[in-house]
């Protein structure tokens, strides 16, 4: 049990908290965006990401693009913690012998645990970022919406995040099946970091995209009929924002991967240090 309850896992959560916090803030406006093409019945929001950025900028100023970045980064915090804390866990109880098989399993673990504790976060979070509704903050739209809706407003979108958590799985499992093959040639450094975690990020978010656009329209409180009526001419519709999906997330789990990788080294490098000193 103890490896459930250490140091280094502890570590481990807060680094990866700390990266997606920063790697969010860094890239949030590319969310943003994300969203509203998800959530769109039409396409009329057409054109490259930067044309589209410039656009809601113009049209409806610059702090429309950081709508909501508050609550996200708080709710990003407490989901990636726990993810990160519930996949080294696993890890560290089950067998030091690692595989990528033995990851993907963890990963899906430690994503539905993520789902059923954070879920109401999200639900708060997209409405608010698409100004569905206006919530001063994160408990207040978390209590509204429970004495509302109740537990199926605050859960809702929880089905399609159940199944989602591949996408953090695969993500996993590559980042750790391609960092495996640089350790082994003695070599893991900054860049390798950064380009090992974008490319388990495009690949996890091309795999799972259309299971995300019918999840950010049920958090959205959207009805998915129009979106059933546009596949049926057009089945392509479900890859719909796939473009600033992945330049968001790919940039941002990169520059997560890469500050997360720099913590834990960090930390625990001082932490060993400390220990020998004692000895």
């Amino acid at each position: 049990m103890s490896s459930l309850f250490s140091y280094e896992t502890l570590v481990h959560a807060m680094a990866g908290a700390t990266g997606s916090v920063i790697g969010m803030a860094a890239f949030y406006p590319l969310d943003t965006l994300r969203s509203r093409l998800q959530v769109a019945d039409t396409n009329s929001l057409q054109g490259s990401p930067w044309e589209l950025l410039v656009k809601l900028a113009n049209e409806e100023g610059i702090d429309s693009l950081y709508r909501g970045l508050s609550p996200v980064l708080q709710s990003l915090s407490v989901s990636n913690f726990v993810y990160f804390y519930s996949f080294h866990a696993l890890r560290n109880f089950a067998s030091k012998e690692n595989s990528a098989l033995k990851d993907l399993f963890f990963g899906i673990v430690a994503g539905s645990i993520n789902v059923l504790l954070t879920s109401p976060l999200w639900v708060v979070n997209t409405r608010m970022k698409l100004e569905k509704k206006s919530y001063s903050s994160l408990i207040q739209g978390l209590i509204d919406i429970g004495k509302k809706e109740g537990a199926v407003g605050l859960w809702s979108g929880t089905i399609p995040s159940l199944l989602l958590v591949s996408n953090p799985a695969i993500q996993f499992m590559v980042y750790e099946m391609v960092k495996r093959y640089f350790v082994s040639k003695s070599s893991f450094h900054t860049y390798e970091a950064f380009l090992t975690g974008a490319i388990a990020k495009a690949v996890a978010t091309t795999l799972t995209y259309p299971l995300q656009l019918v999840q950010s329209r049920l958090r959205a409180g959207t009805s998915l009929k129009p979106l059933m009526s546009a596949v049926k001419s057009n089945p392509l519709i479900m890859f719909r924002g796939l473009e600033t999906k992945l330049l968001q997330t790919v940039m941002t789990a990169a520059l997560m991967f890469l500050i997360y990788e720099k913590l834990v080294r960090l930390v625990l490098t001082i932490m060993r240090v400390r220990l020998n000193k004692r000895h």
